[in-house]
């Protein structure tokens, strides 16, 4: 893996704390097989993910009701939570969904504004 700096975010921060604290799982089926159970509160995908995959999580989350956010690239967000080609990550834990949520929506606007 290259060493290429990740810019720093909050949002990253919090991820990171969320895979240390063993609240994050990852993964196209691991994610797919927990959404119906209502153990994902958040699920985030990669920008860099493909559509097919992006169409059927939006389809899953929205039949469950589990809010999901495209943000960062597959290689950032691996980078960050440790785990290796990933590009599909769901959050286990309602604060820390609550949190990745809120900070992902309003560092979203903000962009929006400029």
């Amino acid at each position: 893996m290259d060493d290429k700096p990740v810019k720093q975010n909050k949002v990253f921060g919090l991820l990171g704390f969320a895979a240390r604290a063993r609240k994050l799982v990852t993964g196209y089926n691991t994610c797919l097989k927990m959404i119906p159970s209502g153990k994902i509160k958040l699920l985030i995908l990669g920008e860099d993910v493909g559509d097919a995959t992006k169409e059927k999580m939006n389809s899953k989350c929205d039949t469950y009701d589990v809010p999901i956010r495209i943000y960062g690239t597959c290689e950032e967000l691996s980078h960050i939570t440790g785990k290796e080609n990933k590009g599909i990550f769901g959050i286990t834990d309602q604060g820390f969904a609550k949190s990745i949520a809120e900070k992902i929506d309003k560092e979203k606007e903000s962009k929006e504004v400029l």
